[in-house]
């Protein structure tokens, strides 16, 4: 999800007409870092503990 949100944020800043995908892919980065520093500390995410 962080990759993925990489990729829009670029791809927004080289397109300066879509400023939606600089947006969607900040959104992306928070949503998946959260989810990353919660799957590493052992919490269960979205009622997983292992992914497998």
């Amino acid at each position: 999800m962080i990759i993925l949100g990489l990729i829009l944020l670029l791809i927004g800043m080289f397109v300066k007409s879509l400023s939606i995908l600089v947006t969607i892919g900040i959104i992306l980065i928070v949503i998946g870092a959260v989810l990353w520093i919660l799957g590493a500390t052992g919490r269960a995410v979205g009622g997983r503990k292992n992914w497998y």
